[in-house]
């Protein structure tokens, strides 16, 4: 069973930074993008950043890029989310995804973790 424990969440305030961290387990596959969501009240679901398996590219969205960095520790199974320079449009609870890219294609989801941005 593929489990997806997300951690590093909390409240900060603007200018602040935060880690986020996922560790995913139970899953065998090897091609596949891990990265992370958000969503905020009363918006639809974003997608923030990914890192691919196979070559380790990596997409940001616009609102995030030269803010927020994203790692993977292979050995620790475990995805990050550098978080710098935080705003308080960047409050949300913030979603681990691991997508597998293997037919068929299949989303895994965390729990969430809220991360709230004071001014």
């Amino acid at each position: 069973e593929v489990q997806l424990v997300e951690s590093g969440g909390g409240l900060v305030q603007a200018g602040g930074s935060l880690r986020l961290s996922c560790a995913a387990s139970g899953f065998t596959f090897d091609d596949y993008a891990i990265g992370w969501f958000r969503r905020a009240p009363g918006k639809e679901r974003e997608g923030v950043s990914c890192i691919s398996s196979t070559d380790g590219s990596t997409y940001y969205a616009d609102s995030v890029k030269g803010r927020f960095t994203i790692s993977v520790d292979n050995a620790k199974n475990t995805v990050y989310l550098q978080m710098n320079s935080l705003k308080p449009e960047d409050t949300a609870v913030y979603y681990c995804r691991l997508r597998r890219r293997v037919t068929p294609v299949y989303d895994y989801w965390g729990q969430g973790t809220q991360v709230t941005v004071s001014s």
